[in-house]
Order: C-alpha cells, then sequence, then structure tokens
C-alpha cells in the first residue's frame, strides 16, 4: 500500500489554503469596505434609482403685481405628462396605441412619443404644462383602453392677464419656470420658490408600489414681487405711444415713462415695438409683420430673428440717444446753480454762431434776434445756450454732467441697464454741441432721472420699479417681507435754483416751444427735443432723427415727470414741438386727473371746457330739452314723437360747451351719412367752420395760448369716414412758432 502525503505536505497545503482564505476574506472584506464605506453615498444613490422613482413638483412662481395690487404675472395650476416606459408591456400595438392616442389629443409628433415607449428608463416627458380639458382626455384615454406606464403631475404655468401689458419690465420665463428677462429675471431667486418631490418605491420589474409606499415632499412657493408701476397709467401711456407711432410711422418704434420726481418710483415705462410674454417667442406687432411680410427665404428668416431681438429690448434702459435741447434743462440747471446767468441775461441770436473754426447754426434759420434767458429757454434757441454752456466751461460742465448721474448708470432693478457715451475728448467745440444735446448718448431713463433732480429740489434719486417683497399668508392677505425706500444720492443744485428752473420749463409749454403739451387746468413744465441720428447718417447717408418732450406737472410742486420718445418718424414732421409734445400732453390730460392732481382752471379755461354727456334716452322730450336749457346746452329736435328714443352725442361721451345736442323722437333715428372732411393743415376757425357746416361737433385740443397761427394738426375721426349727425370730431392745434431745435 503506497504511502500517503507527508506531514510537510500537510502542513504546506494547509497553511496555503489558510493564507489563500485569509486573502479572500481581505478582499471580501476591502469590497465590503469599498461598497459600504468609501463608496457608500455612490452605490446608496443607485440602488435608490433603481428602488424609486423621482417625480419633481413645481413650486408656484410668486405673483406679480402692479402697485394697486392688480395681478400682472401669475401661475396657474397645470399638468404635465410623462410616460414610464419600463411599467409599459413589451407589446408593439400597446406602444402604438400610446403613441397614436397621445399624439391626438396633445399635438405632439407621434414617432417621438412611440420612441419614448422603446426605452429602457423609468420617465420621458411626453408633454409640459397642459389644461385641465387635455388633462382629463388623456385620463380618459388611458381608462378606456386600461393602460399602464402613463401618468399625470402637477405643474404650473406662468400667464400674463393683460398680455403685452409693461412686457419689457415683468419679462418672461422659459420651459423651466425660470425668469429669462425682465422683473422675472432680476427677482428670479424671490419668485421661482423651491420645488417639492414625489417619491415613489417601484419593484424588481419597474412597477409602481402602491401609495403607502410613496413620500411626499411638498413644494415652497416663491414669494411675490409689489410693482411701483400703476396699470392704469401704464394703459395711458402705451395707447398714445403706439398711436403716434402708427400716426408718426416711427421706423424705430417709441419709448415713454412716467416717474415720481420725488421717490424715483417708476409708474409706467413702455417701448414700442413690444411683446406678449404668454407667447414671448411670436412676433404680434402689426407694423413689424407688415414689414416681414414682403421678405422671403433666408432674408425672412434673418429679419425676423433681428426684430425678435429687438422687441425684446427695453428702449429706455438698453438704447442709447443724443437727448437733442431737452438737454438744455441741464445746461440751464447748472449754470444758474454756478450764479452764470440770472433772468436780466440777454441773448443775440442771428441764425449761428461761431465756435473756434466752426459755425454752429440755430435751428431757426434766420435766428431769434434779441431775447431774454427765457425768451431764449422758450424758442430753444442753439446760439444762445451754447454761450451759456460756453460760460460754465468745459471743467464744471463735465462734473455737472457726472453730479446728474450720466457717466454711470442709474441703478434701476432692470437687467442691461446701459451707460451712456461720452465723448473722448472735450474741448471748446464738444462742449458748444453738448450744451444742447448733440454728440454724446444717454438712456432715455438717465435722461428722465436727471430732469427729476432738476425739478424736485435738486436731489438725485435712484429710479425703482419694484415697491415690495410680499408673501401670501394662508388667509390671502400679504405680508412685506422687505420694502424698498427712496434712494436718494446726492444734492446737485439747491432748492431756489430748482424752483426757478421749473417757472422757466413752465414759460416753454404756456407759451413756447412745448404749446403742444399744454394741458387744461395744469401747470405743466417742460422742454422738447429734436435730435440727429448722426450713427444714421454716417453709415448710410440718410438724415433720421429722434423726436422727444420731457416734462413734468404741476410745475409749482412737480410730482410726475414724463418722457415721450419717437424713433425716426418718417410721415413728414420731425419736430418734438409738434409730434411729440402733443403725446406727452394727450397722455397727462389722462393720468393727471386719475393720480388726483387737482386742476385749476382759468376763467379762460372754464369757458372751453368739455360737458359729460348723460343720457335722456326715454324722457319726455318735454323733460329732456328743459333738462338741456338748464345746462346751457344747445339742442335740435328730430322727429314727432313724445319721447327720447336716441341722441346725439351718445351717453358717456364730452361734447364741447359750443356744440349742439341732438335728441331723436318717433321714427327719426341717427344714421351715418355724413363723411368727416379734412381738416389738417387748416387754421382752427377754418376747421370750426367745415365741421359745423357738415352737422357735426368740435372739440378743440391744444394751447389756448396757441394765437391765430395755430393749425390743425391731426383729427380724429380721420377725413373720409362716415359718421352719424352730431359727431364730435376731435381737433388738435399746432403753433406754427417755436417748435424745438435740432
Amino acid at each position: 500500500m503506497g504511502k500517503g502525503p507527508s506531514r510537510s505536505i500537510v502542513i504546506r497545503s494547509t497553511v496555503m489554503l489558510a493564507i489563500f482564505a485569509v486573502i479572500l476574506l481581505i478582499g471580501l472584506a476591502a469590497v465590503l469596505v469599498n461598497y459600504q464605506i468609501v463608496n457608500y453615498s455612490f452605490y446608496q444613490t443607485k440602488a435608490i434609482s433603481q428602488q424609486t422613482m423621482d417625480t419633481t413638483l413645481a413650486a408656484n412662481r410668486g405673483t406679480i403685481y402692479s402697485r394697486n395690487y392688480t395681478e400682472l404675472a401669475v401661475s396657474a395650476q397645470v399638468e404635465t405628462v410623462y410616460i414610464a416606459p419600463n411599467s409599459i408591456p413589451d407589446d408593439e400595438a400597446t406602444c402604438r396605441l400610446i403613441a397614436s392616442g397621445l399624439s391626438a389629443i396633445l399635438g405632439v409628433d407621434e414617432e417621438e412619443v412611440y420612441a419614448k415607449t422603446q426605452k429602457s428608463n423609468y420617465y420621458e416627458i411626453v408633454k409640459r404644462r397642459i389644461e385641465s380639458d387635455l388633462a382629463d382626455q388623456v385620463r380618459a384615454f388611458v381608462d378606456e383602453n386600461d393602460l399602464a406606464g402613463i401618468h399625470l403631475v402637477n405643474d404650473t404655468k406662468r400667464y400674463y392677464p393683460y398680455n403685452s401689458l409693461a412686457c419689457h419690465i415683468l419679462g418672461f420665463t422659459g420651459t423651466d419656470n425660470v425668469g429669462l428677462d425682465g422683473i422675472e429675471a432680476v427677482y428670479n431667486e424671490y419668485l421661482q420658490g423651491t420645488s417639492g418631490k414625489l417619491i415613489t418605491a417601484k419593484n424588481a420589474v419597474g412597477t409602481e408600489l402602491p401609495i403607502e409606499y410613496e413620500t411626499y415632499v411638498e413644494a415652497e412657493n416663491g414669494k411675490n414681487v409689489v410693482l411701483t408701476i400703476d396699470e392704469t397709467v401704464q394703459y395711458y401711456l402705451e395707447k398714445h405711444l403706439q398711436e403716434a407711432r402708427i400716426e408718426q410711422q416711427c421706423l424705430e418704434g417709441a419709448a415713454g415713462i412716467v416717474m415720481n420726481v420725488k421717490t424715483g418710483e417708476i409708474l409706467a415705462m413702455a417701448s414700442l415695438p413690444n411683446y406678449d410674454p404668454n407667447q414671448y417667442y411670436t412676433i404680434t406687432d402689426e407694423m413689424v409683420l407688415q414689414s416681414l411680410s414682403t421678405l422671403t427665404g433666408e432674408e425672412l428668416e434673418t429679419e425676423t430673428t433681428n426684430y425678435r431681438n429687438k422687441i425684446w429690448r427695453n428702449k429706455c434702459t438698453v438704447d442709447t440717444y443724443m437727448p437733442g435741447s431737452t438737454f438744455k434743462i441741464v445746461t440751464l440747471s447748472m449754470a444758474l446753480e454756478e450764479g452764470l446767468i440770472s433772468l436780466g441775461n440777454t441773448y443775440s441770436c442771428p441764425g449761428y454762431i461761431r465756435v473756434a473754426d466752426r459755425i454752429i447754426r440755430c435751428w431757426k434759420s434766420g435766428g431769434h434776434g434779441h431775447q431774454t434767458l427765457a425768451q431764449a429757454i422758450q424758442n430753444s434757441c442753439n446760439p444762445a445756450f451754447i454761450e451759456i454752456g460756453a460760460s460754465v466751461g468745459t471743467d464744471k460742465f463735465y462734473q455737472y454732467f457726472q453730479n446728474f448721474g450720466l457717466t454711470e448708470k442709474t441703478g434701476v432693478d432692470l437687467s442691461g441697464e446701459s451707460s451712456g457715451i461720452w465723448f473722448s475728448t472735450f474741448n471748446e467745440v464738444e462742449l458748444a454741441t453738448a450744451s444742447f444735446g448733440q454728440n454724446f448718448k444717454i438712456t432715455p431713463l438717465q435722461m428722465i432721472t436727471a430732469v427729476a433732480a432738476a425739478c424736485n429740489g435738486g436731489e438725485l434719486v435712484t429710479p425703482h420699479v419694484v415697491k415690495e417683497i410680499t408673501e401670501t399668508q394662508p388667509d390671502k392677505s400679504q405680508k412685506v417681507v422687505k420694502s424698498f425706500e427712496t434712494t436718494k444720492r446726492r444734492q446737485i443744485i439747491s432748492q431756489e435754483t430748482s424752483e426757478l428752473v421749473c417757472s422757466l420749463l413752465e414759460q416753454v409749454v404756456s407759451v413756447g416751444s412745448g404749446k403742444n403739451a399744454y394741458v387744461k387746468g395744469y401747470r405743466v413744465a417742460g422742454k422738447t427735443g429734436t435730435s440727429e441720428k448722426i450713427d444714421d447718417y454716417v453709415a448710410t447717408g440718410i438724415k433720421n432723427y429722434i423726436s422727444s418732450f420731457i416734462g413734468f406737472a404741476p410745475a409749482d410742486d412737480p410730482e410726475y415727470a414724463i418722457l415721450v420718445l419717437l424713433d425716426t418718424p418718417s410721415a413728414g414732421e420731425i419736430y418734438g414741438g409738434i409730434i411729440a409734445a402733443p403725446v406727452a400732453g394727450d397722455i397727462l390730460s389722462d393720468i393727471l386727473p386719475y393720480l388726483g392732481v387737482q386742476p385749476q382752471y382759468t376763467e379762460e379755461e372754464l369757458a372751453t371746457l368739455d360737458i359729460a354727456i348723460t343720457s335722456y334716452l326715454d324722457q319726455p322730450i318735454e323733460e329732456a330739452t328743459a333738462a338741456l336749457i338748464d345746462k346751457e346746452i344747445k339742442y335740435v329736435v328730430k322727429g314727432s314723437g313724445d319721447t327720447v328714443t336716441a341722441q346725439m352725442p351718445e351717453a358717456g361721451t364730452t361734447m364741447p360747451q359750443s356744440g349742439t345736442m341732438i335728441l331723436y323722437t318717433g321714427e327719426a333715428s341717427p344714421t351715418k351719412d355724413i363723411t368727416v372732411p379734412n381738416l389738417v393743415d387748416y387754421s382752427v376757425a377754418g376747421a370750426t367752420n367745415r365741421i359745423k357746416q357738415s352737422g357735426l361737433n368740435v372739440r378743440v385740443v391744444g394751447n389756448e395760448n396757441a394765437g391765430s397761427d395755430a393749425l390743425v394738426i391731426s383729427q380724429s375721426p380721420a377725413a373720409g369716414e362716415v359718421v352719424a349727425e352730431g359727431t364730435v370730431i376731435t381737433i388738435r392745434t399746432n403753433s406754427s412758432e417755436g417748435v424745438s431745435s435740432m
């Protein structure tokens, strides 16, 4: 019988097995340490991801309110549709049914949905943020076909109830509900809130377990932003700007601002063309669409992109311009503050002035002759202001330019603000052109902020559009968590200088170049401007202009400043005094009464005030005529009935005191059979006579001090329209004197 293994072999084998076992144990321990200690978090996350499914629950984005707590941007509850491919049976017919059904309901591509059903993950978005009617159709489709793997989860969608109103202030959000522009972007951290989660457990094959295995982490809704914007003031600003833009064919748009001069609160800010933040990628502006309608192919695509970028720009804060003669307010303020000029100063204007080796001409070719300081301001005389600027000198002039905040951003709480462009050198000639607002650029917001300082007692304030941040309480009340107070940056001129500036600028509107901004019953002050777009001329050889007006009211205790800017008017007129000042006047006539500024009428103004028309319908003719006689309103009765069946003008409108009311009785009724005559370029007297001969009423809008040379510059309804007898035709007058400088 053979011998077995020797003892030494057994010992060696045992030792080797022991060593091998120890190595295995050490390796296993190392693996366990790696999984359970070193990379515990990584593998834990991986395991959880295989055993659970996370669904993000979007937080309600905070509301953006106007100063009156009107909702301007809100979040509404919607739902997002997703599929879980691992929960869908591996069956071609079922996948095709899901793809075709969801495609038909949601308007998504069928093949894309089918491709998502073929994936091996647990979460594929089909369509985000659908309304409740579509969500109900999806649920019905799932129930009718007993389908698995199709889910809906609560989500939120941003809405802007007033569409394009204040769009450049509000901005918009992207598909992920994050702010991309305007207040939505600047205050995103307050508005966005914190998303919640729905964590659902799954078994080995990826099927969701019952609801008791779910974990729900509630979303934290965003805070609200309350603006300084007044939606009514914003409406009137946009309305009149758009009307002027169309009438004057302003190819590059228009802009306007209304600001509280004492607090810096912006009550309205508009930039045209604008957009609807509900569909911010879609061009909706009619003038832009008309411009694009003649293009095709690649040219259309390029110009569409260019216009889309243009309509997103806020001209008030991003675009710079040469302010022209509106800047004379700043030149006047600095010279008065330094004691370099006074009301006793006089100036002689032959139509030009020599500066170094240059001849700089006045806007009025024949010149203004001999004039006082007040008259030079009323006339917007360039040579006079070149003399005023020269008295200040380059160093002091630039120091005031800085003090008025024109070399830096205003600090407004909106994104993308520009800071302006100043001269690279500043010599005698450049001082001359700067004195009347040419050859440097600032933003409209910088300009109105500087003018606010000139009229509010001399303090430069920081403009802002946000009033406070609030949280919505369970009882729906608002808890203020942060307020934004007035920020006063520095004193620039004295109270006395500011009061004198206000007085002189009031005369510009009452008898000077700003006549067309006059509003009955209100003391309006301001300055017109017409600046050449020199960059355009250099590039194209074509002279284009920006027409503007900047002013404030009441002149004796300024509260509200207004700026109106018309960019590249092409309908014929270019002067700010002719086309921009009337727009400012129309806006002020609407917003000053609304803002509670009390009118103070002169006897002459009281005699020309419009009458508010009340209803006389269904009244006995004797009672109606007696009421009209009592109100000293002229009237005509048509028909043979005993009761008033119709009237012109209609109730709720206004009529001048010199107008005639027409009362209809019996079978008589107003019919549209009168063609409105053309009144533009007629004198007021001539236009009034034409209207009355046509059986219509006339309402004259414009400065009572315009004088005998006043001409009609616009009318509403337009010439050629067919209206009923007694309709009120509104005409706006203009003076041929005192238009703004270049």
